[in-house]
């Protein structure tokens, strides 16, 4: 009936969070620094790992998948909403996670590739140059794929992914 939150499972709600953060989304990229899109970038990681995990034919731990949700729900309770708006924002974030989710890797074949759509819909750039900009965040996320891909699960259960994106050189 009540669910319990259990704080040892945030280690890599707080990654994805930080991940969230960077830098290279608010000055490289131009997106708009504001709850919404750091709430879909959290998807965007959290679909690709969730996807590692499918593709290593892994169970991720429910406790911690029900975790992350939690957090995002006390986080929308602390800016300040009731239990009816937090509610109906829990029921459309959950429709957006599942949405990036099933459409965020265009690639029929087992290599993993962003679906640029996925972009275009959740993220609007502030600039002309949106095609570049979309073309930014696929070939992050693409990096940030493959980077995770090659971890061991545990060490993503902790949250001990220490990406390091750099935009001059393309690499990790």
């Amino acid at each position: 009936m009540f669910s319990t939150y259990k704080s040892h499972h945030n280690h890599l709600y707080n990654k994805l969070v930080e991940l969230s953060r960077n830098i290279f989304f608010y000055d490289e990229v131009l997106l708009k620094d504001n709850f919404e899109t750091r709430i879909n970038l959290i998807f965007i990681h959290f679909s690709i790992l969730l996807m590692i995990f499918k593709e290593k034919k892994i169970k991720f731990p429910q406790a911690i998948f029900d975790n992350i949700f939690l957090n995002i729900e006390y986080h929308i309770r602390e800016l300040g909403y009731g239990d009816v708006v937090v509610n109906k924002k829990m029921k459309i974030l959950t429709r957006i996670f599942y949405d990036i989710l099933l459409k965020i890797n265009k690639s029929p074949s087992n290599r993993f590739e962003t679906n640029d759509e996925v972009s275009k819909t959740y993220f609007d750039p502030d600039s002309v140059n949106a095609p570049i900009l979309i073309t930014s965040l696929g070939t992050y996320f693409n990096f940030f794929y493959n980077f995770c891909f090659e971890l061991k699960i545990d060490n993503m259960l902790k949250g001990e992914i220490n990406f390091k994106y750099l935009k001059q050189n393309g690499s990790t």
